[in-house]
């Protein structure tokens, strides 16, 4: 989106920084009049007769690299990237091909332009450890404290080089008795299940083709009966987190040293009655005071962490997926300097 003459922003309103979205038969350049066609190729130069000997097949807009995995576009600014985008995510997307992202066409979108290094955030996303504590006012009380005694952990972790995925429980605790887990029910989910039920005759024609048993093989490796989805953390800032007839996604784009965009989408199987939808809304309200609550600690984080007044600090097994990132980023700064 540059202007190959002296390199203003080229397709922008009224605010610089916004990104913007429209339909047009060519771009032209606000600064000096240059026009480019849809493709790239530079069409007009104001005053061309002024430069010397410009040939502007040499100075069409920039290209940049994309590739497509089930149905995702990556994009790679390299100028020539190191490997082809299938080997790079490696064995983990493998066992994720075949899992149905084209059905799941319903969707709420949120944004937030939070004021954090972005790892702060991808960390936050990594582990467990914090749940009953950041998040202990999305249950009852009794559910909070039943939480902080037994801990919420993840099934299963594992790494795919620089990839790395977690298995989400079915349950807080596997030795959690059937009391202790109905505390864990907010209200509105008890209504909303029942409204739900209620009108579920007839209503799962795709859903009844979309099992634990029957999703890719990265899925559930233990092949658990308490089994609530896979957090599929990809290198080094998307996430996708499914399970049986929805998935999110998570993106964290970084803007500067202290500051990201994070941008969580959910992705659903279109609701077929009231209480289906009912249950999609209540999700994605979850969802975002979820994030809110994770959010809520970033900017903290970042400000004492600026001090540098501490440098070391302890991680719990809990925690392995976040030592992981860091160790990873690590090696490919290094890499780089190298």
């Amino acid at each position: 989106n540059m202007c190959r003459h002296r390199g203003n922003k080229l397709v922008w309103t009224d605010y610089p920084e916004a990104e913007e979205r429209g339909s047009c038969r060519q771009f032209s350049c606000k600064y000096h009049g240059w026009r480019y066609a849809l493709d790239g190729e530079l069409t007009y130069v104001s005053q061309e007769r002024d430069f010397a000997n410009l040939d502007k097949s040499e100075f069409g807009l920039a290209e940049v690299t994309l590739d497509l995995w089930e149905g995702f576009i990556f994009i790679n600014l390299s100028r020539e990237p190191v490997e082809p985008l299938r080997e790079f995510l490696g064995e983990m997307a493998w066992g994720i091909e075949g899992y149905p992202f084209e059905k799941m066409t319903h969707v709420f979108r949120y944004r937030a332009e939070v004021k954090s290094n972005w790892k702060i955030f991808v960390d936050t996303f990594a582990e467990f450890y914090h749940s009953p504590y950041l998040h202990g006012n999305q249950t009852t009380p009794a559910a909070t404290r039943q939480q902080q005694e037994f801990g919420f952990r993840a099934a299963f972790y594992r790494t795919f080089g620089p990839h790395r995925v977690s298995t989400l429980p079915g349950t807080t605790a596997p030795d959690m008795d059937e009391k202790t887990m109905e505390l864990m029910v907010k209200p509105i989910d008890r209504l909303i299940g029942r409204l739900a039920r209620g009108g579920a005759e007839g209503s799962g024609d795709e859903s009844n083709l979309l099992t634990a048993a029957n999703l890719p093989r990265s899925f559930n490796p233990q092949k658990a009966d308490a089994w609530a989805g896979e957090s599929f953390q990809f290198f080094p800032n998307w996430v996708i987190l499914a399970g049986v007839g929805s998935y999110f996604t998570y993106h964290y784009w970084p803007t500067s040293v202290g500051t990201h965009i994070f941008e969580g989408t959910l992705y659903f199987l279109p609701p077929k009655t009231p209480g289906e939808r009912l249950m999609l809304e209540n999700t994605a309200v979850s969802f975002k005071e979820f994030g809110l609550q994770d959010a809520n600690t970033l900017e903290a984080t970042q400000s004492m962490l600026k001090s540098r007044a501490v440098t070391k600090f302890p991680l719990s097994d809990e925690e392995t997926l976040v030592r992981h990132l860091h160790k990873t980023v690590r090696e490919w700064v290094s890499d780089y300097q190298a």
